[in-house]
């Protein structure tokens, strides 16, 4: 089987963690002022500062990864052997079918990461990878509306390929996080995107692009007061 005959879409229900990148913080929005406070989350998370983490695994298990439900299931040692293979490949690009590392006894990453949470864990990243990524120079350059009018674009031809997305608003720290594209819709206004969220992984998130303005908006979250935000495509190799 070819590269091309292995590609698929992505699926939110197969295709996702069942947990949750964690929040250290408790995000208190003001619904008269809409300023935003925080006070630490107790008792204190124990996995955070990983959403990175978890969407670039998230990709890579589409890319990398056969799943096998027919086959029972093995150790916990053998899963973290064959999660770090996985993990070890490049998030840009795809495996073949014959390539690609078998996951034995599930149907898919949101089965395995329900009953194999704490190994996936302990094997996909640890949370500096976060912050050490090549691509995070780009945040340091001022976007323009026009630079990103013509992301919107490219990552409207990019969502075969599940585009992993850096959100920011830098030099403001409101906000630092990374969250996956896999649809869209074109709307009367411009084009809402429909994302996968490491912080929020019960349901599909948006993110939207106004051509009034040329500007993207995420709206309020748990972990966000709502409002306009800039983005760019990373792991992109």
């Amino acid at each position: 089987m070819t590269v091309a005959e292995a590609t698929r879409q992505f699926d939110f229900s197969r295709d996702t963690f069942a947990y949750r990148n964690e929040l250290m913080w408790e995000y208190l929005v003001d619904e008269k002022t809409g300023q935003v406070t925080t006070r630490k989350n107790d008792p204190p998370p124990t996995y955070a500062h990983r959403c990175f983490v978890v969407v670039r695994s998230a990709r890579q298990f589409l890319f990398h990864a056969r799943f096998a439900p027919e086959k029972p299931t093995i150790s916990d040692a053998e899963y973290a052997a064959r999660i770090r293979q996985v993990v070890k490949r490049a998030p840009w690009e795809r495996s073949s079918e014959s390539q690609r590392i078998e996951i034995p006894g599930f149907a898919g990453l949101r089965e395995f990461s329900q009953a194999q949470a704490r190994v996936l864990k302990e094997n996909c990243g640890a949370m500096w990878q976060s912050y050490i990524n090549r691509k995070h120079w780009r945040m340091l350059v001022p976007f323009s509306r026009r630079g990103q009018a013509m992301e919107s674009e490219r990552l409207m031809s990019r969502l075969d390929f599940a585009p992993i997305l850096h959100v920011v608003r830098f030099p403001q720290l409101t906000i630092n996080h990374a969250v996956m594209a896999f649809d869209a819709e074109r709307t009367t206004d411009g084009i809402t995107f429909q994302i996968y969220d490491p912080n929020l992984p019960e349901a599909p998130g948006t993110l939207t692009f106004s051509k009034r303005d040329n500007t993207f908006y995420l709206p309020r979250t748990i972990y966000w007061a709502g409002g306009r935000v800039d983005v760019y495509e990373t792991y992109t190799g």
